[in-house]
């Protein structure tokens, strides 16, 4: 059975065709979700691409945490349904309550598009697990509000639950603290991650294939659930 993995469309989402082409090349079955309405289809797990949600007005992801689809998401989320947000999603995991701290404005104030390096710190997660903890990835980032910040006791919460899952390499890129580039909640199901996955997934347009891990760990996750 094909796992079913619902990527959310909000007005100003960029990377929702990129989702769901890096699920289908995982070996998934991309489920296309709205955000006015609340109906997450049967989806096993579901996908917040990047973007700009609402044209970010207020805050990023402040409007779309309010968007029908979220009051289900959430709700299975917390079930143990595996979420992933992906820059523009995860700052509405942040403004959701589903992930602590939340995305400021990069220190150096300008907009950032680079392929980036990461060290995978933690490859428990339903997102994580089909990588090698403390291996190192390369993926594109582009953010213009991709700082993490949290108070010191939160960081230091996530450090010892370890709870960060990726940290960046080479220089902090947006001002995040403690060089965080993605964090999940206690369960490890729901993960936000700022740099882009989706769009390193084949040879021939990504600077490598090494976002293809967060997909097909997913349905390793999904599949080993069902066989309990």
């Amino acid at each position: 059975m094909t796992a079913r993995i619902g990527i959310v469309t909000f007005p100003g989402s960029l990377d929702d065709a990129d989702a769901a082409r890096a699920v289908r090349i995982a070996g998934g079955e991309p489920i296309a979700l709205w955000h006015g309405d609340d109906d997450l289809r049967g989806v096993d797990a579901v996908v917040l691409p990047g973007g700009f949600s609402y044209g970010d007005y207020l805050r990023c992801g402040a409007i779309a945490r309010f968007a029908p689809v979220m009051t289900s998401v959430v709700e299975r989320a917390h079930a143990g349904m595996p979420v992933l947000g992906i820059c523009n999603g995860f700052q509405i995991l942040c403004e959701s309550h589903l992930l602590p701290g939340a995305l400021t404005r990069n220190d150096h104030l300008h907009f950032i598009c680079r392929d980036q390096r990461l060290r995978i710190e933690n490859a428990d997660t339903d997102w994580t697990r089909n990588f090698d903890a403390h291996s190192e990835i390369v993926i594109p980032l582009k953010n213009g509000e991709g700082g993490y910040v949290a108070d010191e006791a939160t960081l230091d919460m996530l450090e010892s639950e370890g709870r960060v899952i990726a940290r960046y390499l080479g220089g902090n890129p947006n001002g995040s603290r403690r060089e965080i580039a993605g964090i999940c909640n206690e369960r490890g199901n729901v993960v936000g991650l700022m740099p882009h996955p989706e769009h390193a997934v084949e040879d021939l347009t990504g600077p490598s294939t090494d976002g293809l891990g967060f997909f097909s760990s997913v349905l390793t996750s999904l599949l080993e659930g069902a066989s309990r």
